[in-house]
């Protein structure tokens, strides 16, 4: 067996630390889990799927930094330590969110920009994947079977299959809906579903409303979960959906949907007729 290699201790900036806990997947979730409840070295073993000389090198590391102490055969972190930890898992949190925003940036408001990044991991994100393409649908799917009003500005992710068939239970069942679309939107799906159409249009708690200038994202609210949808035209697909009940998010869609329902129009007659 080779020599017990140590990492260096001296720690000549927070960057150092930082590092030390990034080197390996195993620390941060280790030292995690001890300011959860005391642990013996063999369960963070078999937590971190690592072994008892790797586990016993990173407790030692943990001891020098004075982020945990060892009492009995368990080890407990330190409030040093619980303080490393909720930064750490934080950050993981916040750029693992970021990871999944990256690609679909462009389609978002100002809003989630201007988000604190604390707020960040409220955010759930929920991203289209070649091999399930679908994933965005089926998140609000997730979301449509468990509310109780739904009011959407651009709801093309709404409309697709398998949402689109749940929708009309939903309505069926008394769940109050007003889209808020484009007229050629409206047009197609009139022709495209003229049955379920026209059986959707003479609910009285399902209102249709269509505005020529909205934003390219789609805004829902659902209760009190937000939805934010990117919806991409050319492809017929939407690529992200993300959904969270922060307060600031919900008090921005509120006004959206508040500022296009005021300009919005009935579906004409003479469109149900075409």
């Amino acid at each position: 067996m080779g020599p017990d290699i140590r990492e260096d201790r001296t720690t000549d900036s927070p960057i150092d630390d930082i590092a030390y806990l990034a080197r390996s997947e195993h620390r941060t979730p280790a030292l995690v889990a001890l300011t959860d409840r005391p642990r013996t070295r063999s369960e963070l073993c078999e937590e971190a799927g690592v072994s008892s000389s790797t586990m016993r090198r990173t407790l030692n590391e943990f001891e020098a930094r004075r982020w945990i102490r060892k009492d009995g055969h368990q080890y407990v972190a330190t409030p040093p330590g619980e303080a490393i930890a909720s930064v750490m898992e934080d950050a993981i949190d916040r750029v693992e969110t970021e990871r999944e925003l990256r690609d679909v940036w462009h389609w978002l408001p100002d809003v989630v920009g201007e988000l604190p990044t604390e707020t960040w991991s409220e955010l759930t994100v929920t991203v289209a994947d070649p091999e399930l393409p679908y994933r965005p649908v089926n998140r609000f799917e997730s979301l449509l079977e468990r509310t109780t009003t739904l009011r959407f500005v651009r709801p093309e992710v709404a409309l697709m299959d398998p949402c689109l068939d749940l929708l009309s239970e939903r309505v069926d069942s008394g769940v109050d809906v007003t889209l808020i679309d484009r007229p050629n939107c409206h047009l197609y799906f009139l022709t495209t579903y003229p049955e379920r159409s026209s059986e959707l249009m003479q609910r009285t708690n399902f209102t249709v409303l269509q505005h020529d200038e909205l934003p390219p994202y789609g805004t829902g609210l659902l209760d009190d979960r937000v939805v934010i949808s990117c919806y991409e035209q050319d492809s017929g697909m939407a690529q992200a959906v993300i959904d969270t009940d922060v307060p600031a998010v919900r008090s921005w869609a509120q006004s959206v949907y508040e500022r296009y329902r005021s300009d919005a129009r009935p579906i004409e007659p003479r469109q149900l007729v075409d």
